[in-house]
C-alpha cells in the first residue's frame, strides 16, 4: 500500500483482509499516513513525498509484487517535492506536471522493477453506488434533473483537467471544483445557493482508476449538510463511498439525499 491521509487506507486494510490478503505492507508519509494505521498491517516504512528509490527498494525487500495508492496526499506536498535521483529522471520525462501525470509516472517505476499497480478499488468494488437513489431523503424529480446538469457540466470541467466536482441550483452552477479541492468547492457553491443546492462528482473521461479515484466519505456529507447542499449526486460505478456504514447514517441524521447518475 502507498498510503496517504484519511480513512481510505483503513478502508482498504479491513476489506484486503476480508478478501484472505495474508501480507499488507505499507508505505507511509510523514504528516500525512495516520500513524494508527502501521499497528494494523505486517510491515511499514516511512517516506517523504519524492522519496521513490527508497520506497522502491523498500517494497523489493518485502517481496511486494502488487501495490495500490489508497488516500491522498495534500496538493501542497505533492508540488513541493524533495526528489531523489530517480524521481528527478521520472518527472524529466513528463511533458506536463499535474498529479495524474506524477502518479502514472511513479506506477512506470514501479513496473520497471516488476510491481504492479492495482486499480484503487481493488476489494472495495461494493462500496461504489449503482445508478438511483443510494441513501438519505427522497427528493423530487426537478433535484434529478439539476444531477444531470451538474453532471454534463462537470464531465465538461474534468475533461479539461479543472475539476471533477460542481455545485448546482435550478439549473445554474455556483461552483466548479479546481485546485482547492471538493470540500472548498461545495462551501462556496453552498454558500451561494443559500440553500437546497445539488453537488454532483464524476470521474475523468480517461480516468486512470489506479489512482485519483473520486471518492465520498462522511467529511463530504458534513461539509455539504453545513454549507447548505442537501443531495449530493455521484457517477455510478466510478466513484468510492468510504465509511459506507457513516455515510448512510448521515444522509440520514443531516438530510443529505445521496444518488448515483450515470
Amino acid at each position: 500500500m502507498i498510503a496517504g491521509n484519511g480513512i481510505y487506507p483503513e478502508t482498504f486494510v479491513t476489506a484486503a483482509r476480508k478478501a484472505g490478503v495474508q501480507k499488507l505492507v505499507v508505505a507511509g508519509f510523514e504528516n500525512e499516513t495516520k500513524p494508527e494505521l502501521m499497528n494494523q498491517v505486517d510491515a511499514h516504512a516511512w517516506f517523504r513525498v519524492g522519496q521513490l528509490s527508497k520506497m522502491i527498494t523498500f517494497f523489493q525487500k518485502e517481496g511486494v509484487k502488487h501495490a495500490v495508492m489508497v488516500g491522498q496526499i495534500a496538493p501542497k506536498n505533492l508540488f513541493d517535492l524533495r526528489p531523489d535521483l530517480r524521481t528527478l529522471m521520472m518527472m524529466a520525462k513528463l511533458k506536463r506536471r499535474n498529479a495524474e501525470t506524477l502518479f502514472g509516472g511513479i506506477a512506470d517505476e514501479l513496473k520497471k522493477d516488476g510491481i504492479e499497480l492495482l486499480p484503487a478499488t481493488t476489494f472495495l468494488e461494493e462500496a461504489m453506488p449503482k445508478a438511483g437513489y443510494v441513501a438519505g431523503p427522497k427528493v423530487k424529480a426537478r433535484r434529478f434533473e439539476d444531477a444531470a446538469y451538474g453532471f454534463e457540466i462537470a464531465k465538461a470541467s474534468s475533461k479539461l483537467d479543472i475539476g471533477q466536482t460542481v455545485v448546482v441550483k435550478n439549473g445554474t452552477v455556483l461552483a466548479v471544483e479546481a485546485f482547492e479541492g471538493t470540500n472548498e468547492a461545495i462551501k462556496r457553491g453552498g454558500s451561494l445557493g443559500r440553500g437546497g443546492a445539488t453537488m454532483v462528482k464524476v470521474s475523468k473521461p480517461s480516468q486512470d482508476m489506479r489512482f485519483d479515484v473520486p471518492v465520498v466519505g462522511p467529511d463530504t456529507i458534513r461539509t455539504a449538510a453545513a454549507a447548505g447542499v442537501d443531495v449530493i449526486a455521484v457517477e455510478a460505478g466510478m466513484t468510492l463511498l468510504l465509511g459506507v456504514d457513516e455515510v448512510y447514517r448521515l444522509c440520514d441524521e443531516l438530510k443529505v439525499t445521496l444518488l448515483g447518475v450515470e
